[in-house]
């Protein structure tokens, strides 16, 4: 352990991630929670930990760990009016590091429940918390600390693992057994054939391929079981329409269940940054809005259920069954399909060899981290291909932006078109398209086409990101909503079928009555965060008109 002597030095502030209380706020604390002294060499909460308590440094130095013991890595030294902590505590997942005390002192102890109630007397307090816990997240998921994922980028199963803890913001670190050779050593310390991969080692213990429900639950994310009884609203889809239907629901007093089958965000917590959403003047990470709207959701009594991917809906008793993967079932009194879009994947050969490993739908500190100091490429003309070429330029030597027309602006928000042109090592190539992966066990470059001449190019780049459109996630509806001829959900005076009964379906239902739709999903939507949040909320009020008519089910 160490020892007084070794005190390591406090670690600086980092954009407000390391904050200090002052006694005006720690004052109040202190009525909501015990002082205590604490020894060199104590531990307050270990990696792994759950239900940990909020911890204020009122004196001596605390020193922050990656794993238990006197050589796991350090992370960062807490002083004195610093507090503890990070998303996890809010979110009720495990701790991912170690706090021990290296400096004697005393400190301030919160329960979590407590803090919450305080938080909502001193918003300022409150989102001082949250906005740090934001950033030590990211600077966790940063620094690779928390879980480590040992396999091979080719097998399916270690995509898997590593597109969940990614897109489920956990901090984590990617070991390939194919060129680390410390990936290999710690197998054979372990007693791990290269078979037994992917394995997860996390909080003291190895878990051999487990599957995402598995990992969830280990990790502490929330799988609650199905409701015994129906519901007032289920909401399919945890995008920002989604949450921001959990949120309205909830804090309108309806018992309210949220089901997404991988992370809460949907495509906007795979953005980097969003700068045209109202209120965030200098733009906010689509993983942060995430978070944020998913601890309000849960303030106001909403029930988070990822990952649960479902798998068909019915009608019984007059009101709706939605059916999980795993057999579960939780009826409601109504439904808002929330499910989004799916990115489109390119049409070349070898594209699934590539994928995870310098082909990726997302541009993300977790992407960024694989690929930092190389050139990459960008192919899409969208606003998410926009976000990513700019996200990336800061990240990487060379950007290729590639688009199979000759004007930027055609799809692209103009703040996005006006910043790639100042940015000077983004290169736009305009009526081109990927025709060829190149590499070995990793990418390499692109072999791209001019489609007004013919030539073809080699393009370097360790990383290719893909944004080309999106499907629609219906196909678990089974036919049972009417669809446009893309697929998607048809709402309000399009689902024909309801006009045919003489009923009107209000503006987001479906051809379903109480079953209604919501963000990219539906027909005719805006692709926008706002848009999607704004319907999401709407959805709420004519879902309350719903239950109150309670009209009957047709053909229940």
């Amino acid at each position: 352990m160490t020892t007084p002597t070794q005190s390591p030095p406090e670690t600086p502030d980092r954009d407000g991630a390391f904050p200090r209380l002052g006694e005006g706020q720690i004052d109040p604390l202190s009525r909501n929670g015990e002082r205590r002294r604490t020894e060199a060499g104590e531990v307050l909460f270990r990696q792994g930990d759950r239900g940990y308590d909020f911890f204020v440094v009122l004196d001596g130095k605390v020193a922050i760990r990656d794993g238990d013991g006197p050589e796991a890595r350090l992370v960062a030294v807490h002083g004195a009016g610093r507090f503890l902590g990070e998303l996890s505590l809010l979110t009720g997942q495990a701790a991912f590091f170690t706090a021990e005390v290296v400096e004697p002192g005393e400190v301030l102890v919160v329960p979590v429940e407590r803090l919450r109630e305080r938080a909502l007397l001193d918003p300022v307090l409150g989102d001082l918390i949250l906005r740090a816990y934001v950033l030590r997240r990211e600077f966790l998921i940063g620094l690779g600390a928390g879980l480590k994922i040992v396999g091979s980028r080719f097998s399916p199963d270690a995509r898997r693992l590593r597109e969940f803890t990614a897109r489920n913001r956990l901090p984590h670190r990617w070991m390939d057994v194919e060129d680390d050779p410390e990936a290999e050593a710690l197998l054979h310390r372990l007693g791990v054939a290269p078979g037994e991969t992917p394995i997860v080692i996390w909080a003291g213990q190895v878990m051999r391929n487990p599957s995402s429900a598995e990992l969830a639950r280990a990790i502490g994310l929330k799988v609650p079981g199905a409701p015994s009884t129906a519901v007032d609203l289920v909401v399919v889809g945890a995008g920002p329409a989604g949450i921001a239907a959990a949120v309205y629901g909830a804090s309108e007093g309806l018992a309210t269940v949220l089901l997404d089958a991988v992370a809460v965000g949907g495509q906007a917590a795979t953005t980097s940054r969003i700068e045209n959403y109202l209120g965030f003047p200098s733009g906010i990470s689509g993983p942060e809005l995430a978070e944020r709207g998913a601890i309000q959701a849960e303030k106001f009594g909403a029930k988070i259920n990822v990952p649960c991917a479902t798998t068909g809906l019915e009608q019984r008793d007059g009101q709706y069954v939605v059916r999980y993967d795993d057999a579960r079932k939780v009826s409601t009194r109504a439904l808002l399909i929330a499910t989004g879009a799916r990115y489109r994947k390119l049409d070349v050969p070898r594209l699934e060899d590539f994928e995870g490993a310098g082909v990726y739908y997302a541009a993300t500190e977790m992407e960024a981290m694989l690929c930092r100091g190389d050139p990459v490429a960008v192919v899409g003309g969208g606003n998410s291909a926009g976000q990513a070429t700019l996200f990336m330029s800061r990240q990487a030597p060379t950007v290729r932006l590639i688009i199979r027309h000759d004007d930027l602006g055609r799809d692209m928000s103009r703040y996005l078109v006006d910043r790639i042109a100042r940015t000077r090592n983004v290169e736009v190539v305009a009526c081109t398209e990927v025709r060829e992966l190149v590499g070995d066990s990793a990418l390499e470059a692109l072999v791209a086409a001019d489609l007004r001449s013919g030539e073809q190019r080699r393009i370097e780049a360790r990383a290719l990101f893909v944004f080309i459109g999106a499907d629609p996630h219906t196909g678990w509806l089974g036919g049972q909503v009417e669809l446009d001829t893309t697929g998607f959900i048809l709402t309000g005076s399009s689902a024909v079928p309801r006009r045919e009964q003489g009923l009107e379906p209000s503006m987001l239902e479906t051809s379903l009555p109480g079953v209604f739709a919501a963000g990219d999903v539906r027909s005719g939507s805006v692709k926008r965060v706002a848009s999607a949040v704004g319907e999401g909320a709407m959805a709420v009020q004519l879902v309350h008109a719903h239950l109150q008519a309670r009209r009957p089910l047709a053909g229940a």
